[in-house]
């Protein structure tokens, strides 16, 4: 007992002592490193990514998990990847498997394969917009408008978590001991001490403003005139509730509220700055955000920023279970990096907005292979080795700025072949 004790004491050193801090690295689309590690990557997908379902569509399935389950808002990211190489066709192929086990009312769980995950987590908002994310690639809005009905449908659900009837939904799930069925609903796993009760997330709700405004471009192209003013409208409420229940003047920043006391849960997520990606704030309250938390070393301006969690809060940690599980209380994800940099990019802090970029490319580019997420003060890896899902948005990120080039911009119509200016294809 006492050398395997040993044995494991001198793993553990020998695993802190091969991480090295990566040097500086410009962006350069010439770079053989990059290159190479997007040819590696791209092997992976084609190996573990790209996978049979045999359950429900019978046809190859995206996902960046090679245990074969297929999550909800991953394949929005995911296909944004794919996007660079001209692939559509998965932005169509999951979702009609998440379609085939929508109920009549519109619920639709967020990821169904051999893992009874999320049984009762209705799929996050991002269907509309993956939706237009594929028919802009491929101009063809045949598809959008045979699941029209069901798109409409699943989104009318989500107006449903809203028992106090104030127009904010909230992530639904139950609180055991220390673990948040809300949390685990918002994807942000482990923010427990964030969603509290029926959390009305700032999140959620950011998310809902862009799946009425992309539902209502869907319907503008399938000629749904009578849709179109209505998704607007309640996009443009929304936004105004948000900013009215979420956003605090003292502290200057957004925070969820639990629907079932009527308080602010005040504490400092990553989530707080959707508002920034989704067009919500304004311009004063952006100013603020940045000011005040995002460029605040001792909140959100971390060595490799943005960390999940302010690191402020008690909670706040850079190890999770010995990093067996998701960390969303201080580790930084590429996702939300990558809404956070163009969000800031929509309000002119492009300088900000490119050196987060390159700090996260940098950051990715330095372990040895891509990773689920990220240690917010050295950079290290953690989570799944190797990972081929949304983390690759990294290496195409700092590219995008400069292009000033946004594929989530909903007003976007050219979905850029992004590959052909890094020389690398997707076979």
């Amino acid at each position: 007992m006492a050398l395997c004790f040993l044995m494991l004491a001198i793993s553990v050193v020998f695993s802190q002592e091969k991480y090295v801090t990566p040097p500086h690295q410009e962006y350069d689309v010439n770079s053989i490193v990059l290159k190479t590690r997007l040819r590696e990557l791209n092997e992976d997908i084609l190996r573990n990514g790209i996978l049979l379902d045999t359950t429900i569509t019978n046809k190859k399935l995206l996902t960046g998990y090679k245990y074969e389950q297929f999550y909800d808002w991953d394949l929005y990211f995911e296909n944004i990847y794919m996007s660079y190489y001209g692939i559509s066709n998965f932005n169509f192929d999951n979702l009609e498997g998440f379609f085939a086990i929508q109920h009549p009312d519109g619920f639709i769980k967020r990821c169904f394969g051999p893992r009874p995950f999320g049984l009762t987590h209705h799929f996050k908002p991002f269907i509309a917009q993956i939706i237009l994310l594929g028919s802009r690639q491929t101009g063809d809005w045949n598809w959008a408008e045979k699941y029209y009905n069901q798109t409409q449908k699943y989104l009318e659900h989500w107006f449903e978590y809203d028992t106090d009837k104030n127009g904010l939904c909230y992530w639904s799930g139950k609180q055991m001991k220390g673990w948040s069925g809300a949390s685990d609903h918002s994807g942000m796993d482990n923010q427990n001490t964030r969603t509290l009760g029926k959390s009305e997330g700032v999140d959620l709700n950011c998310y809902l403003v862009r799946e009425l405004e992309a539902m209502a471009v869907i319907a503008k192209e399938i000629g749904r005139k009578k849709d179109i003013s209505q998704y607007k409208e309640h996009a443009k409420q929304l936004k105004a509730l948000i900013n009215e229940h979420l956003w605090d003047e003292e502290s200057g920043f957004y925070y969820d509220r639990n629907e079932e006391n009527g308080k602010t849960t005040f504490v400092k997520s990553v989530s707080g700055f959707t508002p920034i990606w989704a067009g919500v704030a304004s311009k004063e309250y952006v100013k603020r955000m940045v000011e005040e938390h995002l460029k605040n070393p001792k909140e959100f301006w971390s060595a490799y920023p943005v960390p999940s969690y302010a690191m402020t809060e008690p909670d706040y940690r850079q190890n999770y279970q010995g990093q067996k599980g998701c960390n969303w209380k201080g580790n930084t994800w590429i996702p939300t990096n990558y809404m956070i940099c163009h969000g800031l990019l929509d309000y002119g802090y492009k300088d900000l907005a490119k050196e987060i970029a390159l700090k996260t490319y940098k950051m990715v580019l330095g372990n040895k292979a891509t990773r689920e997420f990220y240690n917010a003060e050295t950079g290290e890896g953690n989570g799944m080795n190797p990972f081929f899902g949304w983390s690759s948005l990294a290496y195409y990120l700092p590219l995008e700025l400069e292009l000033n080039y946004n594929p989530m911009d909903l007003k976007e119509r050219n979905i850029q072949k992004l590959s052909k200016k890094i020389g690398v294809n997707f076979k």
